[in-house]
């Protein structure tokens, strides 16, 4: 049985869907396939080939498509590399190593040999988020900024089936509610962009299966190795994360770190694309 998807069906319908979003990807781009020992990691490659790398991952049930509406800006001034996490539901291998061990920086090891970086940027959101801190603590040579948005690992992850056990029990009523707890309501009129988008990440929420695990907690000695410059966003409605204890662990133990909180924000942060390319190209 896939640790992924539910049934071989549904992984089809959520990989037609996800080739059809990449299908209409907004500049031009590259499609590119690295073997690594994890498997073969899929990646979506834009902007200039001479500008500076900058590598991002997803959160948890995603793909790179997560980051089209980005994708346009920051590829302006970087050589972008979206990656499909392995274990999730894009066009990578569905490994899913031990999350305490160093088995995702030699994966990630692999795949900067194979894209060519010595040093590179990093982006990450939520689980995409862990990646990146966790690789920025393993190998902070290889890493010259890192702005993560709600990541995970810094402050104590929340029991969210506390609140949705009892809007499960009221069919899909419920179960929008649930996703509103999270990602906050739709949007009221969505653009044909937000609509594709919004499309594909239902069909992955129907057909995936979520990762029930306990993420790692960084210690206070492993956040002190972040000596770059870090951004994180942080939302104060968050139900998955515990916002303030990440930010006054990143205000404790990180030197750096420039932390903006939005108190009403949930895990689906609102449009933070310029905020970000403003950290990455070191404007105040």
């Amino acid at each position: 049985m896939s640790v992924i998807y539910r049934t071989p069906e549904g992984e089809q319908a959520v990989r037609e869907a996800y080739l059809a979003v990449l299908a209409n990807w907004p500049i031009p781009s590259q499609h590119l396939r690295i073997a690594t020992d994890q498997g073969e990691t899929f990646v979506v490659a834009c902007g200039p080939q001479d500008a500076p790398p900058l590598v991002v991952f997803h959160g948890a049930q995603a793909n790179a498509a997560r980051w089209m509406r980005e994708a346009q800006v920051w590829a302006r001034r970087f050589r972008v590399y979206f990656v499909d996490v392995i274990g999730d539901a894009g066009l990578s291998a569905p490994s899913r190593p031990p999350m305490e061990s160093e088995a995702h920086a030699l994966w990630l090891d692999e795949l900067l040999t194979g894209l060519g970086l010595a040093k590179v940027a990093l982006v990450g959101e939520s689980l995409g988020g862990w990646l990146a801190i966790d690789y920025t603590t393993r190998r902070p040579e290889r890493v010259t900024r890192l702005a993560v948005l709600v990541p995970a690992g810094v402050g104590a992850q929340k029991n969210l089936l506390l609140k949705a056990l009892p809007l499960l029990l009221l069919g899909p009523w419920g179960a929008n509610k649930v996703t509103e707890l999270v990602i906050g309501p739709p949007p009221v009129d969505p653009s044909p962009l937000q609509k594709q988008l919004g499309d594909l990440m239902a069909l992955v929420f129907r057909h995936g299966h979520r990762r029930n695990i306990k993420i790692p907690v960084f210690a206070d000695k492993t956040l002190q190795r972040l000596t770059m410059p870090v951004l994180a966003i942080l939302a104060g409605r968050d139900v998955l994360l515990d916002s303030a204890g990440t930010r006054r662990r990143l205000a404790a133990n990180v030197p750096q770190a420039q932390v903006i909180y939005l108190p009403e924000a949930r895990h689906l942060l609102p449009d933070q694309t310029e905020a970000v390319r403003a950290f990455l190209q070191g404007e105040p």
